[in-house]
């Protein structure tokens, strides 16, 4: 990056919290079709529904003259995007930008890892929710495990500042693994996150039924692992521990059994151009059509995300027990 030193945070929502971290999502497809992600035959947008690189290009770059200093680059699965790598060196070069990441499955990984980490991405996390190679076919539906370990191991050698592997538990299909992935991650020398699975989008299996609770979770790794609690943070709403005597930390997104959102400090773009000010919320306001109104004019953009502070809600209200989900859309929508 060009420079360490943002400019001065002017996002500040009705509730004092700053802004500082966007999720941008560049596509909404993805080759694989992670079952607590999106359905097995998905209709994706047209091309000309979804924000060109160049728009996405300025968007971030709106933002992070706004103060933001991370952005994370999400999708559907955005390395699947042709020429990606164009939009990835063009906010690497960003004056203000502290941190540029990545979301990926890993699939893509083996080609792009090292071209990723020229372009100034620091960090990697990578959706990896079980080591067993048919359970992890069953579960992407069409993702094979091998390519994605390949990716992993390309990314280790690259020599990226952090790597992560995100993991969601469904009982009944991989809570097992909770211990087997940790020690992968201790092995390796890198992080481990557990994602409570949120309800977005309709699915084909009860949420109720296959919810795993990180309490629950973390429990477990403790009667394993020696694990010490820690106010380390990578900006989201992860929490910590060490593992002891290792490199490696655990990390637990909690959106049902912890809600993170008095200290909330992001918000994500769709591929769309919509900015949603919540994951759980339906809030958000549409920013494709005066990008594309007003090529040569930044205001009407700007105007437009300073007053979506003022409808950013207090929090999201997940509730399992609904006979449908919290919201109707498909987190592959949204972004990771």
């Amino acid at each position: 990056m060009a420079s360490h030193n943002p400019a001065p945070a002017q996002l500040i929502d009705q509730f004092g919290r700053t802004v500082d971290y966007i999720r941008l999502s560049i596509t909404d497809r993805c080759d694989f079709r992670c079952e607590y992600c999106m359905a097995e035959d998905m209709t994706f947008l047209p091309r000309e529904q979804v924000l060109s690189l160049e728009e996405c290009a300025r968007l971030v770059k709106i933002f992070v003259n706004l103060g933001v200093t991370k952005v994370r680059i999400t999708g559907g699965e955005p390395l699947v995007r042709k020429n990606a790598m164009w939009l990835f060196e063009e906010v690497g070069k960003l004056d203000g930008l502290k941190e540029l990441v990545l979301t990926t499955n890993g699939s893509q990984l083996a080609q792009h890892a090292v071209a990723l980490k020229k372009a100034g991405v620091k960090r990697i996390n990578i959706s990896i929710d079980s080591l067993k190679p048919e359970r992890f076919k069953k579960i992407t539906r069409t993702g094979r495990l091998e390519q994605v370990l390949d990716g992993l191991q390309a990314s280790i050698h690259a020599g990226f500042e952090g790597i992560k592997i995100n993991t969601v538990l469904m009982r009944g299909t991989n809570d097992d693994e909770a211990i087997d992935l940790v020690q992968f991650a201790i092995n390796h020398n890198i992080d481990i996150s557990f994602i409570e699975e949120m309800p977005l989008g309709d699915v084909t299996h009860n949420r109720e039924n296959t919810f795993v609770n990180n309490v629950d979770t973390l429990k477990l790794l403790q009667s394993q692992f020696n694990l010490l609690p820690s106010t380390e943070s990578t900006g989201g709403p992860a929490r910590y521990w060490r593992v002891a005597d290792t490199r490696s930390k655990i990390g637990f997104i909690s959106p049902h059994s912890h809600n993170f959102c008095e200290a909330c400090n992001r918000v994500r773009i769709s591929c769309q151009g919509e900015l949603f000010l919540c994951l759980g919320q339906d809030d958000k306001v549409e920013l494709m059509p005066l990008l594309r109104a007003n090529p040569n004019d930044d205001t009407p953009i700007i105007d437009a995300i300073l007053n979506s502070m003022k409808i950013k809600p207090k929090g999201h209200d997940f509730d399992l027990s609904r006979a449908k989900p919290a919201v109707v859309r498909f987190m592959s929508h949204t972004g990771g």
